[in-house]
């Protein structure tokens, strides 16, 4: 069975995101549990780790991207990257303040899983449209 580009895009993104979530949530759980960092302190650091992986591995695996200009790409990702970080904690901070007995505990985790979803279309669309988009 053959799907769409984009979806294809889509699945390989989502798998690399995958692995990006296990990067991100063992340096949040590292950074917010044995080390007492703020959890948006913790979740920054997580983040950002988690971004320069899945930059690595949507250039090589889910975009092939060609680009010879390799720091503007990663900064342009980074850039991305940082605006679903504000996504990311936004919708931590409003699903917090809207479930505030969940954010102290382990629930804590699963405004995080949600924040990731939303924050995943994000940068997919970001990411496709404008770091590694094709030149004409």
């Amino acid at each position: 069975m053959e799907f769409h580009p984009l979806i294809t895009k889509f699945i390989k993104f989502g798998i690399v995101g995958a692995s990006g979530m296990v990067v991100h949530f063992g340096v949040l759980y590292l950074f917010k549990e044995v080390v007492g960092l703020n959890p948006f302190l913790a979740n920054t650091i997580g983040f950002v780790t988690a971004a320069t992986t899945n930059y690595i591995l949507n250039r090589i695996w889910t975009f092939r991207s060609q680009e010879k200009q390799v720091a503007v790409e990663y900064l342009k990702f980074i850039l991305v990257s940082v605006i679903g970080l504000g996504v990311n904690n936004g919708t931590m901070w409003i699903t917090g303040k809207l479930l505030p007995d969940w954010f102290n505990d382990w629930r804590f985790y699963l405004i995080w899983v949600f924040a990731v979803g939303v924050t995943t279309l994000w940068n997919f669309f970001g990411n496709m449209l404008f770091t590694f988009r094709k030149k004409q």
